[in-house]
Formats: structure tokens, C-alpha cells, sequence
């Protein structure tokens, strides 16, 4: 046969054959001005199961307790260092609902003693996840009544990050093969782009791997909200303010208060965690923006909400031991330090493999 009669044939029956194949219904939302290309786009076919299945599988709320109720009466609880405020009936309440968000299968066992003939002493601070779990709370808090020009009035509970999971599936620890993390930490050298077309000219003079680093920064943030770059950016000028919606200034404010809580929560709580959880280089994990929004622009569907619970929201009078406590500020000096010696040796030595070997000592200068 005549080749030149197979191939259009060959063409035109994979035209026939995808015609009778019809593409997924698109949804697209226009976010900014005409004719600027800022957009939203999503398959249904895919993001509504998923809705629909984290709708299903979240926890049902205990329901609310009606009236203003006296807190505990002193000397109800023993060692309640951050919730003494609140009523017995609301104590309990936002027990269940913590067991339910973090720990369903392990129970209240997860964070209080176990004694051989199956009695729980729940004072005991003897395991360590009671001791981060209470140093959790207070960043919830925190969160809610510091940060709610990014999280929103209704705030977040425990189920955005954890999602049911003792330990929230998207964390990171330090790599010296993966610098960029760091900016999730303590670096800041993002805004790299100027508006001048040579770079001699430009105001802010920057190198060309900073320039990546940056592009690396922003493709992780989207695929961690699952939109794309003009979610946040005016796409005729990306460095524009002006132009851009308001969603790149939510952005921005996201971006610093996740240093924000890692350097004064979560970083500094690796010391006390044992080597199962610590990263290759000795320190805890980290939250990052796929902590919470877990390819969702809005985490956890606005579900996990923090305003039916007066234990995340109400301010509080901490017991003076829960401050004691408390690790104290990261000392981001040794932390950077011990970095750069980790990653210095790792390019003398690269028969080495992963850092594995090293590990950070105690930085955080906090008590246990």
C-alpha cells in the first residue's frame, strides 16, 4: 500500500477515534481583569470526589456547650498548664474533639500514661507527644488571635494539618541537598524581580540562583493551593502590587507566618522528639504551606474551624509552668551554622550519600 495514503489514514482515524472521546467538563473563574489571563481552572471530575470524600471523613463536632459555664473550680484538674480557664463540660469537650482530630485510633493513650494494669494517670507529662501536643495548642491559639489576616476569623483547628494523623503528612526537615526549604525557616531573599529590563539598572540586584531559588519557591506554593501563578499574580506584570489580587498579599502574610511558627513552635520542639521523627539532620519537621492547604486554596474546605472552640480561640491565663516549659526561640545563628557545616561536608565527601550520620544537637536551648 501506498504510504503516503497510510499515514493521513492513520491520522484521520485518531481524529475519529478521540472525537468520540469527550474531555471533562473545566471550570474557570476569572479573578482579574479582562483580557489579562488571571484565572482559576479545575477539573470537577476530579476536585469534587475529593470534596466530597474529606467532607465525609471529617469528624463530626461535639456539640456545642450552651450558656456561659463557670471554668473549673481550682484543684479540679491537676497540671492543665494552657485550658485552665475553661468548664469541666467544655475541657472535655475539647479533649474528645483533639483525640478525634489527631490521634482517633491510638485514643487518649496517644498522649497520657498508660500504667501496666490499664489506669491512665492523665497528669503524668512522661510522654512526649503530651508535651508537644500542649505546646500545639498554644500555636493554635496563636494562629487564631495573631494571624487571622491569612487564616481568616474563622481560624483553624488541629484536623487542618493533622487530617486525623498523629503526624501531618506534609513536613519537612533540614537537607542540605534541598537549601530551598529554608525559606519556609528564616530565608527572605524572594523578591528577586525588578522592573528594569537590564539588570544593571535594576533596583534590587540579585544573582541568577537566587532568581531560581525563587521560581522553585513559587511552583512549591502553587502546587501546595493547587492553582496556578496568577491565583496571585497579574500575568502582564507579575512584581506589579497594584495589579495583582488580593490573594498575593493573603500569600505574603502566609509566608511569614509560617516562619513565624516555626521558629517560635515547631523548630523548636525537635529536641525532644525522638530519632524516629527527626529529620537526617537531628531536627524536628516543619510546616510548610502543604501543611495546611494540602493542594487546596482554602485548607481543609473550610471545614476545620476553630470558632466553636472557646479552648483555640479564648485568650487565656497560662499557668506560669506551661511558660517554664515552653522551648525557648530557636537560636537561628547555631541552627544556620550547623547547616552550612552539614552541607560543606556533604560536597567534600559525596560518596557519602545522604547526611544521615550527623545530627544537630539540642539549639533550641529550651527545657523538655
Amino acid at each position: 500500500m501506498n504510504t503516503r495514503r497510510v499515514l493521513p489514514l492513520a491520522v484521520l482515524t485518531a481524529l475519529l477515534a478521540s472525537a468520540g472521546c469527550e474531555l471533562p467538563p473545566v471550570d474557570s473563574e476569572n479573578i482579574g481583569p479582562r483580557g489579562l489571563s488571571m484565572g482559576t481552572v479545575e477539573n470537577p471530575s476530579v476536585t469534587r470526589p475529593d470534596s466530597i470524600a474529606y467532607v465525609e471523613a471529617y469528624p463530626a463536632d461535639p456539640d456545642p456547650i450552651p450558656g456561659d459555664l463557670p471554668a473549673a473550680p481550682a484543684g479540679t484538674f491537676e497540671n492543665v498548664q494552657v485550658l485552665g480557664n475553661l468548664s469541666v463540660a467544655e475541657f472535655n469537650r475539647s479533649m474528645v474533639a483533639m483525640t478525634n482530630w489527631v490521634s482517633p485510633e491510638q485514643g487518649c493513650n496517644y498522649c497520657h500514661v498508660v500504667q501496666d494494669d490499664g489506669s491512665v494517670i492523665m497528669a503524668a507529662d512522661d510522654v512526649y507527644t503530651k508535651v508537644v501536643s500542649r505546646r500545639m495548642i498554644q500555636m493554635t491559639k496563636y494562629i487564631n488571635e495573631e494571624w487571622s489576616s491569612h487564616v481568616g476569623e474563622e481560624g483553624v483547628n488541629c484536623y487542618t494539618c493533622h487530617v486525623g494523623q498523629p503526624q501531618p503528612e506534609y513536613v519537612w526537615t533540614l537537607d542540605p541537598h534541598e537549601p530551598n526549604l529554608r525559606y519556609y525557616l528564616d530565608r527572605e531573599d524572594v523578591r528577586v524581580q525588578s522592573q528594569a529590563a537590564l539588570t544593571g539598572d535594576a533596583e534590587v540586584e540579585t544573582s541568577i540562583q537566587n532568581a531560581r531559588n525563587t521560581y522553585w519557591f513559587m511552583i512549591h506554593t502553587s502546587n501546595a493551593l493547587g492553582v496556578n501563578c496568577t491565583y496571585c499574580h497579574a500575568s502582564a506584570r507579575f512584581s506589579d502590587w497594584e495589579e495583582s489580587p488580593p490573594a498575593r498579599v493573603t500569600a505574603l502574610r502566609g509566608y511569614r507566618m509560617v516562619r513565624d511558627i516555626n521558629q517560635q513552635f515547631v523548630a523548636p520542639l525537635g529536641s525532644i522528639l525522638p530519632d524516629s521523627v527527626q529529620g537526617p539532620e537531628g531536627d524536628g519537621p516543619k510546616v510548610q504551606c502543604m501543611t495546611c492547604h494540602q493542594g487546596v486554596n482554602i485548607p481543609a474546605y473550610g471545614l476545620a474551624r476553630a470558632t466553636l472552640y472557646p479552648a483555640l480561640t479564648l485568650p487565656e491565663a497560662v499557668h506560669p509552668a506551661a511558660t517554664e516549659e515552653a522551648a525557648a526561640d530557636i537560636d537561628m545563628d547555631a541552627l544556620n551554622e550547623l547547616f552550612m557545616e552539614a552541607h560543606q561536608g556533604m560536597a567534600a565527601h559525596p560518596e557519602a550519600g545522604t547526611a544521615g550520620e550527623t545530627h544537630l544537637p539540642d539549639v533550641a536551648g529550651g527545657s523538655r
